[in-house]
């Protein structure tokens, strides 16, 4: 984020999204859209986030591409966020844990996203292995979906919501990173709105690399990301998906796509 900005280009090979760009919907289809969009966009962004449900659609060819393409991102130097929303409980948690973030796993990325509605402790297999092979996990933590608020923002002990909770947790792992951000991130939504004060959620001081969906397509601007998310707004990995990939399959407009989203994030800092 330092080097590149704060964008971060979601890979999401829709159906939809594979014939604009006059792609079939099969397995070499999905492999020329994602490593276009490696290409075309890599150097534009911080991190890109493959969304790991449009490869297992198409079972074991499918995986196979995604394989190639963290692979790809690895040679390249870009970093890879599999948005697989993992999370399980004991060895199940664990096998998770080695398939995303074991150094050698042929699924390996550089941080995987994880559902800590079993309990955030569930989570520890893959805490501890990112934070031993210098990896990362973004843990879901207030989404903006309008059926996450029912869980989300459910009040625990003291008043505390699950969301505030998990944040405080997260802080709790992060708390020896000093100055620097912490392995363990949190997915908060980029059109929560007015969420994060109504629940009293303080996200600068945990430390966590923030990353948010919903820039572009979804409706959020980069004002708008830093009106929410204030003073962590530095914090920020805002994700744009669609509002990027619409522009293919050119390389060229992908290229121009992200740099125009990078640019309107960094004149926000």
């Amino acid at each position: 984020m330092d080097r590149r900005g704060q964008l971060c280009v979601g890979i999401d090979p829709h159906p939809a999204l594979l014939a604009q760009w006059g792609l079939n919907d099969d397995a070499a289809g999905l492999e020329r859209f994602s490593l276009t969009v490696l290409e075309a966009a890599g150097e534009q962004a911080a991190a890109l986030k493959p969304q790991v449900a449009l490869y297992e659609r198409h079972g074991s060819a499918g995986m196979a591409v995604l394989e190639r393409l963290l692979a790809a991102c690895a040679e390249a130097g870009v970093l890879s966020i599999a948005d697989a929303k993992r999370g399980d409980i004991g060895s199940t948690m664990a096998a998770y844990a080695d398939a995303w973030l074991r150094n050698g796993s042929p699924l390996a990325a550089d941080a995987v996203t994880l559902s800590p509605y079993l309990g955030f402790e569930s989570l520890r297999p893959a805490l501890d292995l990112a934070r031993d092979t210098g990896r990362g996990v973004f843990v879901l933590a207030l989404t903006s979906n309008p059926e996450g608020a029912s869980v989300q923002h459910a009040g625990g002990p003291a008043g505390r919501s699950v969301a505030a909770r998990i944040v405080d947790a997260a802080a709790a792992e992060n708390a020896g990173a000093g100055d620097r951000l912490g392995s363990v991130g949190l997915v908060v939504g980029a059109t929560v709105g007015t969420a994060l004060t109504d629940l009293e959620i303080g996200l600068a001081a945990s430390r966590a690399p923030l990353l948010a969906p919903g820039l572009g397509a979804q409706g959020a601007t980069a004002a708008d990301l830093r009106k929410t998310f204030a003073a962590a707004y530095p914090q920020v990995l805002a994700t744009s998906s669609r509002g990027i990939l619409r522009a293919g399959p050119d390389p060229r407009s992908l290229r121009e796509a992200a740099a125009r989203a990078s640019g309107e994030l960094a004149a926000e800092r």
